[in-house]
């Protein structure tokens, strides 16, 4: 086994077959696999709101529980909607295959088109907060945080390579942590507030300067538009709830009902816990604000803080106040909302590997993002995410405030339009049925979705309104590019089809068949191919040689002369000494002459052991060929000759797979393929 196999095993696991096909997972390990980035939206949903209510000073912080309490309503109706989603599409699919299904390809596409948006967002946010929190724990990442959040996605690509199962033992220890660390954080924090021994977070002695256009009191239109900016980015902790219904598949069965219970599940988590966060933050008498404004944070009395002053996210600064006396539980709350927050991101890389091989399968996306690694994972599309998800945090600095504003658009309309096409999917289903029993259940559960409609749909209006300028102009022109780039790929897979469609003309063989082999000199590559050539029984066979030196012409002649082949030699004179052109000339005039007929042409090669030895042979043979494909009427083929280098080197590579090295088989690294196949264990 050469050191690139072992490498491979050793990052991404064995190969596994196909036949193993999806590793099913039950609710307890799903709900951290697809739902950590909506558990998770609770380290940086909470920090949104006082942020968009600072603007105005921290007078409006009064609010900060109402925001709260209406984000909370948003989640439950979209949790309910989607419940009703996976219970009828237990085939999984999510939001682009009920769009697809019930409104056509074009609210398909647009759907697609707004979650891939989401998963590189949820990627990118979620990473660069955690790297926040961890840079509350750890100063030395401080500085350094584009890098470090780099390096955390190409962990995660990594992780997620190696399959559903491991990623998910991996990620459902931390979020399970986070969830108990925060509850837990919360619960002592609400009973030391009942108990009257609640303290006040480090900031809580500091001023905030309003925005400027906000200093005097505000009028009734102004603290409305407020508050729906503030709603708006509090809206983000809904982000990645349609993961679940993007990945029903993997679940155990009954599919769907495993789904749905686990959405109720998230749901009461994450409410409960994002609502705990606004309220003691506001008791605890926080001041926070964006990090590019940390000039309008002032002290007591209403000096500038230090050039150097770390402001501590919202529930960093909770925990260090709750935990004044215990100073570990600090770092354990801190440390495990970095982490989590970092796994994340790991729902988008199981959702969106699944939509990118729908799409593909589809027609709307690159076939490549359709192809399984060898653990049974989408590894193109997972890079394809990671990619992506990099160079966003490069541009934006890793700044969680700059990415929120782009991040919310994309998910509200997959939101809507899902519901949508829910609706529609109930209206119709119900023309079908007349069974009592089932008829209630589906105007229910249209009533259901309905609802959600109303509701995603007037918050997409909101978030365009107020984060348009902010930012959100960006998602809506990324969310129109993809929309187009996966049209214009559809067009071409559809054109492209239709070119191939066979036709009773296509199974007519040609006429005459006249073979060419080139001729560079009289050795073992040219004999062979001479041999070759001349086993395929074409109608002509010539060799064709290009003459650029008249002595070297001359040699060649008469040596061919000498050998008394029965194959003629035809020279192409070149004057310009240019190779290629006179045989692509040639071959056109051949064809030319016989228009039903095909022209093959048949190249030496020479196959070496070494990449440097490639930039010393072929390469004229490359450039006729590229030449030659686009040729109409012309065969190429290439016949091989194995030089002594590269016998040398598959040699080197099959003692390499011979050599056991000590513990090799209990590893599973020296078994052949045969026991291999008996373990069943690719």
């Amino acid at each position: 086994m050469g050191v690139g196999e072992v490498s491979k095993r050793i990052l991404f696991g064995r190969r596994l077959r196909s036949s193993r096909g999806e590793r099913l997972l039950p609710k307890r390990v799903a709900l951290p696999v697809f739902a950590s980035d909506a558990l998770s939206s609770v380290a940086y949903a909470p920090d949104e709101i006082f942020i968009m209510l600072a603007i105005a000073g921290a007078s409006t912080y009064v609010w900060s529980w109402k925001v709260g309490i209406a984000v909370a309503i948003i989640m439950i109706a979209v949790l309910a909607s989607y419940r009703q989603q996976v219970i009828a599409y237990p085939g999984g699919g999510g939001d682009y295959e009920v769009a697809k299904v019930n409104l056509g390809t074009t609210a398909g596409t647009t759907v697609a088109s707004a979650l891939i948006v989401d998963y590189v967002l949820t990627v990118a946010v979620s990473i660069s907060s955690g790297t926040q929190y961890a840079a509350a724990a750890l100063p030395f990442i401080a500085g350094n945080e584009v890098l470090f959040a780099s390096a955390m996605v190409v962990l995660l690509m990594a992780l997620n390579m190696r399959g559903v199962r491991e990623s998910g033992t991996v990620y459902a220890i931390p979020t399970y942590a986070f969830i108990i660390a925060v509850l837990a954080m919360c619960g002592y924090g609400l009973l030391r507030w009942l108990t009257g021994d609640l303290p006040s977070v480090a900031s809580a002695d500091y001023q905030i300067v309003p925005t400027p256009g906000y200093e005097e009191p505000l009028t009734t239109a102004a603290l409305i538009f407020l508050l729906a900016r503030a709603f708006s980015s509090g809206c983000v902790a809904l982000a990645g709830v349609e993961t679940i219904s993007s990945g029903v598949q993997a679940f155990r069965r009954p599919k769907g009902r495993n789904a749905a219970t686990t959405l109720v599940m998230l749901g009461a988590i994450a409410i409960t816990m994002m609502l705990s966060v606004v309220i003691l933050a506001r008791q605890m008498g926080l001041r926070y604000v964006d990090p590019d404004d940390l000039h309008r944070l002032r002290t007591a009395t209403g000096d500038p803080l230090p050039q150097d002053f770390l402001q501590m996210p919202v529930i960093a600064q909770i925990a260090d106040a709750v935990f004044s006396d215990l100073p570990p539980l600090f770092y354990l709350v801190v440390s495990v909302t970095a982490l989590v927050l970092v796994l994340a991101a790991n729902t988008a890389f199981n959702g969106f590997p699944v939509l990118g091989s729908v799409l593909a399968a589809d027609g709307y996306a690159p076939r490549a993002l359709g192809a399984r690694g060898s653990r049974l994972a989408y590894t193109n599309g997972i890079a394809f995410l990671g990619v992506l998800a990099i160079g966003l945090i490069w541009w934006f600095d890793a700044k969680t405030p700059h990415l929120i504003q782009l991040y919310i658009v994309g998910v509200f309309v997959s939101f809507t339009l899902s519901q949508l096409g829910m609706v529609k999917h109930w209206t119709r289903a119900l023309t079908t049925s007349r069974v009592p029993r089932e008829r209630a259940r589906m105007q229910r559960s249209r009533m259901i979705n309905a609802f959600g409609l109303v509701l995603t749909g007037v918050v997409l209006v909101v978030i365009v309104v107020t984060k348009f300028l902010d930012g959100a102009w960006i998602s809506v022109l990324a969310i129109l590019t993809f929309f187009f780039i996966m049209r214009a790929i559809h067009d071409h897979y559809a054109k492209i089809s239709a070119e191939l469609e066979a036709e009773a003309m296509d199974k007519v063989p040609p006429t005459r068949v006249h073979a060419i082999v080139l001729v560079s000199k009289l050795h073992k590559p040219t004999l062979r191919a001479l041999a070759y050539a001349k086993a395929t029984r074409p109608n002509v066979l010539e060799a064709v040689y290009v003459g650029v030196d008249a002595a070297a012409t001359d040699r060649l002649l008469a040596e061919w002369d000498a050998r008394d082949f029965d194959i003629p030699l035809k020279v192409l004179h070149s004057p310009y000494r240019e190779l290629v052109r006179p045989i692509i000339d040639y071959a056109v005039a051949i064809r030319e002459a016989n228009p039903r007929g095909v022209v093959a042409v048949y190249i030496p090669e020479y196959v070496v052991g070494h990449w440097w030895e490639q930039l010393l042979h072929n390469q004229s043979a490359l450039r006729l060929k590229g030449r030659l494909l686009f040729t109409p009427g012309v065969m190429v083929t290439s016949v091989p000759y194995q030089l002594q280098s590269s016998r040398a080197a598959a040699e080197r590579v099959r003692r390499a797979e011979a050599a056991a090295q000590p513990g090799d088989l209990r590893r599973g690294l020296g078994m052949d393929e045969e026991d291999d196949q008996r373990r069943g264990d690719w």
